[in-house]
């Protein structure tokens, strides 16, 4: 399995031009955007390819006359669900450690972006995986995806998506006794104090609006700023996204269902009497007026009840609110149904780390601290259950035995 895998991270690597351009051709991505996706699939492959050789049960000692140990059993069948946000990058983030433990996979693309995961399983079979491990189905989710967490044949699922979907589906597999592992949407906080070293903060806050034109579900839109820094925090997020070009920096939202929603909320927030410090529009001359842009938005000092302050846009808009002291601002960070992500930056570490610590999310950040394919990435609360990335993913896909030998 660990070779296959390191073959199959070989192909993807090899065949990167190919992937980008279907993606591309789905998705409007920008070229940056796209050559970071290709490198963090293909190190998925190859992270969870080592891990294959190093998975392992355990034994436990229960005195003279026995032999007792545990072993790390695949489910089977698993079925991958996955959104059009980041294609290639999900179907591989899900079915890597799924394979490295011996499942087979059947993977359910979007039915706006099923091409690369298509290619990756193509692409599985060249590399050596044999025929039936690693396979696709396409359509919509009624149509297939239901069916698919019905299926008998079936014995886990892994599902990226929204809370509604996620919802529907862990019911479908309580019907079935089902384990399923859910990572679904966010409204994740920045929170940024006045010792912090702002235009670092700044720029990772922007970023957040940026970075795959904010159809991210961690996607940190929640811009929680110490009162007394206020507006020169927002006055460098705005000149940071001011700068970005469309098509260039940022991408178009991807399915026109989805920049139907995010006019809506603007709509919204217009009706609510929020008046953006800028953006809040879409696009409508140039040749970003021909397709799904949208203006990179900022709503500063919103009223934390304020639809736009507690849904999940999935557009680049972020929302600002403030606080006076670090109770506050831990207060303000959860105060939502979500818990996917957080950010912290502080010039002091210790209180970085103890925010840090209160905030009720599956990942938090201190200061920029990296957060990667290693590091296991999952939801609190409303932004689901289960674990993705690290170790901590092999064992999402396996099923634990325990084996005891009487030696007499």
């Amino acid at each position: 399995r660990a070779d296959a895998l390191v073959a199959l991270a070989d192909a993807v690597e090899a065949h990167g031009d190919d992937l980008a351009a279907a993606e591309r051709a789905a998705t409007g991505k920008t070229d940056a955007q796209l050559c970071t996706e290709i490198d963090t699939s293909v190190a998925y492959l190859r992270y969870y390819a080592g891990l294959a050789r190093a998975l392992h049960g355990r034994t436990i000692d229960l005195g003279a006359g026995n032999h007792t140990y545990t072993r790390l059993e695949p489910f089977g069948v698993v079925g991958v669900i996955t959104p059009w946000n980041l294609p290639l990058n999900q179907a591989c983030r899900a079915s890597a450690p799924a394979l490295a433990v011996g499942n087979a996979v059947v993977a359910k693309p979007s039915e706006f972006t099923s091409v690369t995961t298509l290619m990756l399983a193509r692409l599985a079979t060249e590399a050596g995986l044999p025929a039936g491990v690693c396979n696709v189905v396409t359509g919509t989710g009624p149509a297939v995806g239901t069916p698919l967490a019905a299926h008998p044949g079936v014995r886990r699922i892994a599902f990226t998506g929204s809370v509604a979907t996620g919802r529907h589906l862990a019911g479908v597999a309580a019907e079935r006794l089902l384990p399923i592992s859910l990572e679904l949407g966010g409204k994740s906080p920045v929170v940024i104090f006045a010792d912090a070293d702002l235009d670092r903060a700044a720029a990772a806050a922007a970023a957040a609006a940026a970075m795959n034109t904010g159809q991210v579900c961690s996607a940190t839109t929640r811009v929680i700023l110490e009162e007394s820094v206020h507006d020169a925090v927002v006055d460098r997020i705005v000149a940071v996204l001011e700068g970005l070009r469309p098509g260039v920096d940022f991408g178009p939202i991807i399915t026109e269902a989805q920049y139907a929603r995010v006019l809506d909320h603007f709509a919204g927030a217009a009706a609510d009497g929020l008046v953006p410090v800028t953006g809040g529009t879409a696009y409508t001359d140039g040749p970003a007026g021909r397709g799904l842009f949208v203006r990179p938005t900022v709503y500063a000092r919103v009223d934390p009840s304020r639809r736009v302050a507690r849904e999940e846009v999935f557009g680049p808009v972020l929302v600002t609110m403030t606080f006076t002291d670090e109770a506050g601002a831990v207060a303000r960070a959860n105060d939502t149904e979500y818990g996917l992500v957080g950010s912290v930056w502080s010039g002091d570490a210790a209180r970085g780390l103890r925010v840090a610590e209160r905030i009720d999310a599956g990942q938090v950040s201190v200061n920029g601290g990296a957060l990667n394919i290693e590091t296991p990435f999952g939801g609190f609360k409303g932004s689901g259950y289960g674990r993705e990335k690290g170790i901590e993913a092999l064992h999402e896909y396996a099923q634990v035995k325990t084996v005891s030998l009487g030696l007499g």
